[in-house]
Parts: C-alpha cells; sequence; structure tokens
C-alpha cells in the first residue's frame, strides 16, 4: 500500500512537471542560413499594446511582406512557416498575432475598446515600424479572410505606405456571401444524401439573410468550402502544440482570445461590410481567390472587385482552391508573387 501511494506521489509531481514544462516551455522560429537572412520571433510593443512578431527571410534586402491574418483571432504563426518556405526565398515574410490574438493576448490587458478601426490602427503603426526596422520605403500588404476587412481599410487610409494590396479570401458583402455559403453546403450537403444536414441548414436561412448569423464553419469545411487541398491548418490544436512557435500557454491564450475577438468584431462585418467602407483603392489591387472558397465567397468577392475604382487592378481564380490558394496552391502563388514584384 504504501508503494502505491509513494508510486502515485512521484506520477502526480511528474505530470505536474510536464504540465508546467508544456505551459512555458520558450517558443522560437527555426534559424534560416545566410549572413543576410532573418527569423526572429519577438514581443514588440506597437501601439501601446505588445503584439508578436514573427519575419522570416533569407535576404533582408527582399521585399517585405506584412501579411495580416484572419478570424477574428485565428493567429497564422503556428503553421505559415509550413507553407511560405518559397516565398521566404524571394520575400522578407512578416506575420504578426494582431492585438488580442493569439501570442498578443494578454490576460490582464483592457480590451474593452477592441474594435476593426483600432486594429487598422495597429496595422498602420505596425507598417511604420517594420519600414523603419528592415529600411524600406513600401510594404507589400497581404491580408487573408477577416484580415482583409483590416487591410483594404489601411490600404485605402495610406495608400502611400504600401506598394499593392492583396486580398486572399477576400471579404465583401458579408450577408450576401453568407448565404452563397449556406446555399453551396446544402446544395453538397443534398448531393451526399445527408437530409439532417440538410434540414438543419435551411432553417438558418432567414437568420443569414436578416445577417444574424453566419453559416456555420463546419459544415463549409465539410463539404469543402474552406479547403481542398490541404486540412484546414486554422484551429489545429494539435499541429499547434507541437509547432515550435506556440505552447501550451499560447493554446490557452489562443482561445481566450479567439472568443474575445468574435464577440467584439463579428457583428461589425455584419452591420457594416467593406463595400459600405472602402470602394476606391489608390495603389495596385489583387484578389487572389479560390473558386471553392465558400468563407469568403469568391463569387461576392468578384462583384465586390468590380465596383472598386482603382487605376490598376486584377482579380486571380485559383481553380484548385477553396479559401486558402496561398497554401493549397503555393507554387502557383509564390511564383505569381515573384513575376509581380521581383522583375
Amino acid at each position: 500500500m504504501k508503494a502505491i501511494k509513494k508510486f502515485v506521489k512521484y506520477l502526480v509531481i511528474i505530470m505536474s512537471s510536464l504540465l508546467l514544462l508544456a505551459l512555458l516551455f520558450p517558443t522560437w522560429t527555426s534559424s534560416i542560413k545566410g549572413t543576410n537572412s532573418i527569423s526572429t520571433l519577438e514581443q514588440v510593443a506597437i501601439n501601446d499594446s505588445d503584439h508578436e512578431i514573427m519575419i522570416r527571410g533569407q535576404n533582408k534586402d527582399n521585399p517585405v511582406i506584412i501579411f495580416v491574418h484572419g478570424g477574428p483571432g485565428c493567429s497564422e504563426i503556428p503553421y505559415a512557416k509550413k507553407y511560405q518556405d518559397l516565398l521566404e526565398t524571394e520575400f522578407t515574410v512578416v506575420h504578426y498575432d494582431q492585438r488580442a490574438s493569439g501570442k498578443s493576448y494578454h490576460f490582464f490587458e483592457d480590451y474593452s475598446n477592441l474594435s476593426s478601426d483600432l486594429l487598422v490602427e495597429d496595422l498602420l503603426a505596425l507598417t511604420d515600424y517594420i519600414a523603419n526596422r528592415l529600411d524600406k520605403e513600401k510594404i507589400i500588404l497581404i491580408g487573408h479572410s477577416y484580415g482583409t476587412y483590416i487591410a483594404t481599410q489601411a490600404a485605402a487610409k495610406a495608400p502611400e505606405k504600401y506598394e499593392a494590396y492583396i486580398g486572399i479570401g477576400q471579404m465583401s458583402n458579408t450577408i450576401e456571401s453568407e448565404m452563397d455559403s449556406l446555399q453551396y453546403t446544402i446544395l453538397q450537403a443534398q448531393l451526399k444524401g445527408n437530409t439532417e444536414d440538410v434540414v438543419y441548414l435551411q432553417r438558418l436561412t432567414e437568420d443569414i439573410n436578416k445577417g444574424k448569423t453566419f453559416t456555420p464553419r463546419h459544415y463549409v469545411n465539410k463539404y469543402g468550402g474552406a479547403t481542398r487541398n490541404i486540412d484546414n491548418p486554422d484551429g489545429n490544436m494539435l499541429g499547434m502544440l507541437f509547432s515550435a512557435e506556440y505552447n501550451l500557454l499560447d493554446m490557452i491564450r489562443y482561445n481566450k482570445g479567439l472568443s474575445l475577438s468574435q464577440e467584439a468584431l463579428l457583428k461589425e462585418i455584419m452591420q457594416h461590410p467593406l463595400p459600405t467602407k472602402v470602394n476606391r483603392l489608390d495603389l495596385p489591387f489583387y484578389f487572389v481567390m479560390g473558386d471553392y472558397d465558400y468563407q469568403t465567397s469568391s463569387n461576392t468577392a468578384k462583384k465586390y472587385f468590380d465596383q472598386i475604382d482603382a487605376e490598376k487592378k486584377e482579380f486571380i481564380a485559383y481553380e484548385h482552391s477553396a479559401h486558402y490558394p496561398q497554401f493549397e496552391e503555393k507554387d502557383r502563388f509564390f511564383e505569381w508573387m515573384r513575376v509581380t514584384f521581383k522583375q
């Protein structure tokens, strides 16, 4: 009996130690060879709040990309490195966890003023910081999913800071996009004979059409409207835990920040969709959309694209992708980036 109690005591100590190690295990981003390379993961004070920033590239003299993640609240730092190896050869790529997201969520910080306007101001301040740090006159700005809601406004507000704006999984008329998503998901469920899914989704039609809710993302993902050639990387807790950039404490912060950010920010994109905010861009802009994207409808994005007044714009369709064309067809995306911005 004493031996069992002793064993249990040691087991508790071991498990507690492992949990503490997982919570506090140091995080980093892997090094990149080369005398002028950069690979750093660090907290930087931006606009009076500490932001987690990851910068990676083989040559700091290359053009710089700032990548604005989606969600709201869905950091892409834990998995971006997996997909951007080609980009790092010709560009310096900056990812950051937005205020109250991921590693930029701080337990005792006051987020009562969290808004898209504040996130736009954060992005503009981050742009100035990166431009000064890497000695660049202009930055290439890429927004993904909800990140396009922030990045499009930043590009409209300060076009002089950016060489171009690229919207991937571009947001547009939110209600129209959600209705397109719902109709696609219902059709796919019907084709597969999933009657229960059809009935449940049809019940959501009125609320979605009134802007009260969104097409459930797990159904969009189930029926191929999120990814086609890769597993959906967002919210992959196991992948996050085994990334070098996140530890268990960061996963807790990620989930706390995700809940807070979505509660604070999602209502606005229904009430004030991008076409009510931006209809002109005074810089070159590109929408890169997967034909199968039904998280942010490619069809609705094209309508918004046609409405925007600009001297140079291009809509680029990726026939084999959904919501992540930059990852699902990363070779094609890299080659387009190289030709567009390096020649």
